[in-house]
This record gives C-alpha cells, structure tokens and sequence, in this order.
C-alpha cells in the first residue's frame, strides 16, 4: 500500500481542492425549456468543464471530485407537480443499481458514443475531455505512466489490468458525478479477471504489482465518499460482490479475489463494502481468507449463499443466466448487473407493527388459531395498503447509466423491474407469538385482558410479567422451536401474500429479512410488545435476535435463524452476530469463525455478516472520539466510522451482544 497516498486521503488534504458548482441551475434549465435528459446532461457537462484535474501522491489511478456539491436538476415547483402525478422513490435520482461496466471497459466510449442519443454523446465528449486534461496534468507532473493509460482510456477499450482499473475509477466516477447514487462495483472480480489474468501471464504484470493497483483502487473509493449522500455517513453504496459462479458453472473466486480481501484488511477503511458469495462446496480456506478480514474489525465481508440466492431468485422468474450473475445492492439487496432495474428497497413491513395491531384485538380470539388469523389479516392489509400506494414510478433520466445498462432508457426500467420489501423485527414477532401461545393460550398465566393491559401500560404494572418474557420466554436464537415455528409462519405468509401481485411496473414484489434504519424507525412507531421490549427500545439488527434476548452462543442461534425456507425471502437481510475482537487474538479465532460461517451456508443461511467489536472501545470513542477517528463498525448493511455516526445507531451497536467462540 502507497502509504503516503494514504495519508494524504485519511488527512483529507484533498479538500482543499474543493469548490462550489458554479453553473445554470433549474430555475435557467427551465427557463431555456430543457428536458430532465437535456439538463442531467448540461450539467454533468459543466461539471466536467469546472473540474480540476488533480493528482494526488504516488497515485497510479486518476480522478476525483473537486466540484462538491449539484444543483437540483428540477425546481421545487416542478417536483410538486410530478409528485402529484407519480411516485417517487426516495431522492428521485436512480439508486441501487448494478451498472455494467464491463461492455464499455471492453469497447472504450468513443465506440459507445457510435449509438448514443445527443445527451449521451455529449457526456461522453465532456468526459474524455477531461481524460485529457489529466493526461496534460500527468505529462506535467513528470508521470508517463499515468499519461499513457490515459491516452488510451477511456476514449478506448482498456488493454491492461492497469487500464481497466482506470478504466473502471472513470466510469464509476461519472455516475456518480451524473446524480446517481449507491452505485455499487458490482462483480469486480469477474469482469477485471480477464485482465489480470492475461497480464500475469504475459509477464507484464507482477502479483505484487496488481496488489499495489487493487490497492490503490480500493484508496481512490475513499476520496470523494463522503459526498456521496446516504442515511448516514458511510452509506454509500459504494458494495463491491467477489467469488461465486458465472454463467457457465464455474468459480469465479481466484488469486485476484484473494488480492482483493488482502488489500481490504491491509487499507482498513470503509470502502469499498467486500461481500463474498459462497456456497456448500466452497472450500474452508476461502471461508479462513474471509474470517481473515473479520478480524481486522471492518465489518465485512458481507457473505450471500448461492444455494439459496440463486434458486429464490429464479423463483422469481429471473433466467437462470441472471440470477447466477447476482450482486447486492448498497446494503444487501441481491440485484442483477446490466439488465435489473429492480427497486429493492422501496417499503417495508414492520412485523412488531404488525403483532402490534393484531394484539389489540387479543380480547376477542379464544385460541391461538384466532390471534394468527387476526395477524395474517393483519400482514395482508399491510401489504395492500403498501402495494397500492406504489404506482407509476418515476425516475429522472440518467444518460451516462444508459451506457451501462441493457436498456435505452433506465429510468424507465429493463429486463427486471421487481421491488423488494424489507421485513422488519422478525425475532420481535416472532417472540411475541410465541410467548402469547405459551403464556396466554396454553399456561393461561395471564387474561388476555391483564395481557394487554400489561402492555399497553409498558409493563409498569406488571413488572412480574415483564420479567418473565424478558429473562425466561423463548427467543429466537435460543433454537427452542416456538419462535421458530412462528418466524416460519411469518416469513412463508409474507412471501405467499405478495405473490401474483404485479407493480406498476409488470414486475413482481420481493420479501425479504431486511431491517436496515428501520430497527430505529419502526420502533419509534411502537409502545411495548408482546415478547417484553419496551417502549424505546430498538429492534434487533436486520434479521436478528432481539437485543435483550439471553443467548447462549452463535451455534444456536445459526440453527435458529436458517430454519424458515429462506429462498421465499431473498430480496436480502443478513443475520448479524457480533464477536469479541479480542477473540481473533487466539490462534484458532479465524479458524473458528470460518468454520461457524461454512456452517451458517451448509444449513441454509442466505445472507450473514459479522462484526469484530469491543464493547469497551467503543464506550471510550463515544467519550473520546478524537482517539478513534478510523474506528469501523458494521451499522446495517454498510461498515461505518463509529464516531462519525448519530448517537442513536452507536447506542443501538452497543447493545449488540458480543460472542465468543
């Protein structure tokens, strides 16, 4: 690793460089009577023209950000009016895609401009502009290395793994720079491959060399994150997928995935998020390399199980040479390169909300069958209020992602256009309905009467019960059977209720695990439940045990949490476990976690992530922050600088549990 670029970008003295956007904004766009298509590319055009080529220490990959901030490509009047007639997703940019930057990599954008639309053709002019630019400012700064790469790129298809890299920094720089957001590096591995393999080969380039490049690729993802907008910071989207199949059946993972794992572990920042597929068969060292990275605290990798992605998403009507080419989305969302236009998280439905409804009605079922009525009720009216609020999506047309998309207008869809659904606080409904069955309908401890009272009240009158659901009900994790069953009931309903139903779209609707900001969110909505969380009280990370749930050890709670039949499921959602950092410290600390994660895959967990935590250095950056200012910890689906989250998602990491093994 180029420590002193490293410095240089964990110092932040590249913001100096940093300037406002001077330029036309919507007022002038639409005053001129540009189009939203016209005025993405105008200003992705001046954006180009205002940047300053800059080179930071040592760097073997160009670009970066120097113009910080975008106008708005539309007026506050103008989103008025089309909120009024269309739906819009979040900021109303495109978002959670998985661009295809393999095809124009191969091809160089001169050869893509040849079937362009103007607005098209006229970024990619910009664009190799300012290639040239930097070339100039390479040639000036003495560094023919650099300046023959970008001779070539991107006006031409890249030759080298070098070139490719660059290739790839200037794509992924100008989606950004168009107005997307959470654009993710996809299935890194499988389209740089070929160039790194043909260059090993050839003689041309070193393994210590491409180290040094991932490297350094891997640094220039943290120059401009955090103008990337998210949640918080950290969420950005910037995922990247290694190892799995391809079309054909075979593996994917190679010297190039472990590289890339290495150099992640070495770097020690956020980005870009590693997630790495698996399955069954993959061998235990590639679980070790993986456990590897654990270790060093960052939070990812984030592992997606093939045997049970693959089958879920076919399920779902994906062709088989799609669903085998899967990526995940900012967080976890499985998404598909080039041909999705899948809008994966666009609702939620919150499970403890729905128990909430369906308890109020308690009083009136006298067995057990009644209350699960009342919740499936509950689920469907859920979901039909949710799916008809949905209609007629729009997107601002995005002309540069045109480029790296099977579609001539992305905005308007592709081959795929599903939306997912988070499902929220599982192990909090999941206990609930158990505790209800055991407590109410068979023990009859309490009346349904004194039940809901107990909880509508907090349980401040009850703290007898309180104590009881809290410290002695089962739990999911526990691998008891009761929640089980119930987050199997669940998860099925769920999955079934949503099938057939068509969005605006003609795409279908995904389930999923997901929790995500919603583990605040949702409980903010809520008082008390029925399996003991009070009011205030956070719900469990993404698919999870609940926070005050008494756990003997991440064995039990793979057992308990890989029961449903996850492939109805798979819009994403990991089990999250936290372990020890001091752990990693025994000699067979990797080894144990490997082979806890190889047993997570074998027994049918689709989605797992871990964090390597210290409850105690983490109380003292909350104290102390200027001790920490790289402290990295996985908030939900995205690893994060713990200091530099809202004190509301630190508190809710610290009241993880800790495991050992």
């Amino acid at each position: 690793m180029n420590k002193e670029l490293y410095a240089f970008i964990t110092g932040k003295h590249h913001h100096i460089w940093r300037k406002d956007y001077c330029g036309p904004d919507a007022a002038a766009w639409k005053k001129a009577g540009l189009t939203p298509r016209e005025r993405m590319a105008d200003r992705f055009v001046k954006l180009c023209e205002q940047e300053d080529p800059c080179l930071l220490p040592g760097q073997k990959l160009a670009f970066i950000r120097t113009v910080k901030n975008l106008p708005d490509v539309l007026t506050e009047e103008e989103w008025t009016d089309i909120r009024a007639k269309h739906h819009i997703h979040e900021l109303g940019y495109l978002s959670n895609l998985s661009p295809d930057y393999a095809t124009v990599m191969g091809t160089g954008l001169l050869k893509a401009k040849e079937t362009a639309d103007p607005c098209t053709a006229k970024e990619i002019d910009a664009l190799i502009g300012l290639a040239a630019r930097y070339r100039e400012a390479a040639l000036k700064a003495g560094d023919t290395a650099m300046a023959d790469v970008l001779a070539h790129v991107p006006a031409y298809g890249a030759r080298t793994f070098r070139e490719a890299l660059q290739m790839l920094r200037i794509l992924h720089w100008s989606v950004w720079a168009e107005g997307e957001y959470h654009n993710t590096l996809g299935r890194f591995d499988l389209y740089m491959k070929p160039y790194f393999e043909r260059d090993i080969q050839a003689g041309t380039l070193t393994r210590e060399e491409a180290y040094e490049l991932i490297c350094d690729f891997f640094l220039d993802c943290n120059i401009d994150s955090d103008l990337y907008p998210g949640i918080q910071q950290g969420d950005n989207g910037q995922s990247m997928m290694l190892g799995g199949i391809d079309k054909d059946g075979n593996s994917v993972y190679s010297d190039l995935s472990v590289l890339c794992l290495r150099a992640s572990g070495e770097i020690r920042l956020i980005d870009p998020k590693i997630n790495l597929r698996v399955s069954k068969d993959t061998p235990l060292e590639v679980f070790k390399e993986g456990s590897r990275l654990t270790a060093a605290g960052l939070g990812f990798p984030q592992y997606s199980n093939d045997d049970i992605v693959i089958p879920g998403l076919e399920k779902l009507g994906y062709a088989h040479e799609d669903a085998v080419n899967y990526a995940v989305a900012a967080c976890w969302e499985f998404i598909i390169p080039r041909t999705g236009a899948d809008i994966a998280n666009i609702g939620a439905l919150s499970f403890p909300k729905v128990i909430d409804k369906a308890f109020k009605k308690i009083t009136f079922c006298e067995t057990m069958e009644d209350f699960w009525a009342e919740v499936e009720a509950v689920i469907k009216a859920e979901l039909d209020e949710m799916t008809a609020a949905i209609g007629d999506v729009w997107f601002i047309p995005a002309p540069f992602m045109d480029l790296l998309a099977d579609s001539e207008d992305i905005s308007r869809g592709g081959r795929y256009n599903n939306f997912g659904f988070h499902g929220t606080g599982v192990a909090c409904a999941a206990d609930a309905l158990a505790a209800v069955e055991k407590y109410l309908f068979t023990e009859k401890l309490r009346t349904a009467e004194e039940y809901l009272a107990a909880v509508e009240n907090d349980y401040r009158e009850d703290t007898e019960l309180l104590s009881l659901l809290r410290n002695r009900a089962p739990k999911m994790g526990q691998n008891t059977g009761a929640p089980e069953k119930w987050a199997k009931k669940l998860l099925h309903t769920f999955a079934s209720l949503l099938e057939g139903r068509k969005n605006c779209r003609g795409g279908c609707y995904r389930a999923g695990t997901g929790t995500a900001m919603y583990y605040l969110w949702h409980s903010d909505e809520l008082g008390a439940s029925p399996d003991g969380r009070r009011k205030g009280e956070p719900l469990g990370t993404n698919y999870s045990a609940s926070l005050f749930s008494k756990l003997d050890g991440p064995v039990s709670i793979v057992d308990s949490f890989t029961s449903p039949d996850l492939t109805e499921t798979v819009n994403g959602g990991p089990l999250t476990l936290e372990f020890q950092q001091k752990m990693f410290d025994a000699p067979d600390g990797v080894d144990k976690v490997a082979h806890l994660v190889r047993y997570f895959i074998r027994k049918g967990g689709h989605q797992l992530q871990l964090n390597a935590v210290s409850r105690d250095t983490l109380l003292d950056a909350q104290e102390h922050p200027e001790k920490y200012p790289h402290l990295i910890v996985r908030v939900w689906g995205w690893s994060a600088y713990f200091v530099e989250l809202d004190k509301c998602y630190q508190d809710q990491v610290l009241r993880r549990q800790e495991y050992v093994l």
